[in-house]
């Protein structure tokens, strides 16, 4: 099943929508999950959105792009990979095995894209400096108007290209090289997950991560109750956080010193 115009039309405005929304009004961020689901109301297929959206998001879990960093762009790789599963009717995982892909090669773009902004905002330092503030007004907003399109651009190629194009790909894969995709598609939320362990205080509430498994793994709890266990627990840790530092703040307006209230 291919594509119609209107929805390659959409698909590639999602693309740009989601950049410009990450440098700008930041509705959904970075949530990958939303944009595969997006992608799959388009697609006329959002369950399957939402289950590549969900396992990219899993993907994508503990990295950040830091400072001048870069990073795959997830939400790009979500976009096509429900797109190419919805045409082939191979499902996500032939899906993912085009769309990750294109996801790294956004990084590649975004560096190209942040080359240009330095180039922008040397023309509007210089205007700046010039104390022609109009035109440094004018200049500006190019680099909102084109960093989108470093997500939109492999959109459209991507999905343009057609189903006979990846059919062509995927035929072209050997039966280990797509197991090993498939293999590692399982593994990687795994690894998410454990990078995303790593900025987390598990010195001091790593017991909880053996509660959260427990009533998984054995007492098969859902999600969404394991969540809600989880904001009732995180509750009395907070008001304790709130109230130390309250005491803190009157003991520093009174004069006293962290000594001075242990004494006491």
């Amino acid at each position: 099943m291919g594509l119609q115009i209107w929805q390659v039309i959409l698909l590639t405005l999602l693309a740009y929508f989601k950049t410009f929304d990450w440098q700008q009004t930041q509705i959904t961020t970075f949530d990958t999950v939303v944009y595969g689901w997006l992608a799959g109301i388009i697609c006329g297929n959002p369950t399957l959105g939402l289950e590549t959206g969900a396992t990219l998001q899993l993907m994508s879990l503990g990295v950040a792009a830091l400072g001048g960093a870069s990073m795959p762009d997830y939400p790009v790789a979500a976009i096509i990979s429900v797109a190419v599963a919805v045409t082939t009717g191979k499902g996500m995982a032939a899906g993912m095995a085009l769309g990750v892909p294109v996801g790294m090669l956004a990084l590649n773009l975004d560096v190209i894209d942040k080359l240009i902004n330095s180039y922008i905002a040397k023309k509007a330092q210089d205007a700046a400096d010039n104390h022609n503030f109009k035109k440094m007004n004018r200049i500006i907003p190019i680099a909102f108007v084109l960093q989108p399109f470093e997500s939109a651009i492999p959109v459209c190629i991507a999905v343009v290209a057609g189903k006979p194009v990846v059919d062509a790909i995927l035929n072209f894969m050997p039966k280990w090289f797509t197991v090993g995709l498939n293999v590692t598609g399982a593994m990687l939320p795994a690894v998410g997950i454990a990078m995303l362990l790593t900025y987390l205080p598990l010195k001091k509430y790593g017991y909880w991560l053996l509660v959260g498994f427990v009533l998984a793994a054995y007492l098969k709890v859902p999600t969404l109750g394991i969540a809600i266990l989880g904001v009732a627990a995180a509750i009395p840790t907070f008001r304790n956080l709130v109230e130390k530092a309250e005491n803190k703040a009157n003991a520093a307006s009174n004069g006293l010193t962290s000594e001075d209230m242990e004494d006491e």
